[in-house]
């Protein structure tokens, strides 16, 4: 399996954990100097290391007590990049549903990721996960 193949591999794996709710396997697709970068300027904008991923993924899953699912709508691979195209749904505690749309940068070292950045609709983002707020000017 070519190294393009392997790499789309780990993300339909992250995906499918992302599903499950699985905590563990999410880790275990970063390496340990790996990192999300959720971009724009709300309030789940940042960068985050394994370690913040660990707390933060428990923490989604909290205001989706239904689970949240992500559908890969489709990938691209080149080298140690992949490119995802995708969709979640889930209801929020506050009752909203939450479906947005994302694009995804992801970069691999030996089969693990090491960058992982997350572009989506940020009103989105920002109007039900922050419940409006933003961050300060």
């Amino acid at each position: 399996m070519s190294e393009e193949e392997q790499n789309k591999a780990a993300i339909r794996k992250l995906f499918e954990a992302m599903n499950d709710g699985d905590v563990k396997t999410i880790l275990d697709t970063y390496a340990d100097d790996g990192y999300l970068h959720t971009m724009g300027r709300t309030l789940v904008s940042g960068k985050y290391t394994k370690e913040q991923i660990a707390g933060a993924a428990g923490h989604i899953f909290a205001i989706f007590p239904k689970g949240i699912k992500f559908q890969i709508i489709d990938m691209t691979a080149e080298g140690n990049r992949v490119a995802v195209e995708a969709t979640s749904l889930g209801e929020h505690v506050s009752g909203k549903t939450y479906a947005n749309e994302y694009h995804f940068l992801a970069r691999f070292r030996h089969g693990k990721i090491v960058s992982f950045k997350e572009y989506m609709d940020t009103e989105l983002a920002t109007e039900i996960l922050c419940g409006g707020q933003r961050p300060a000017a």
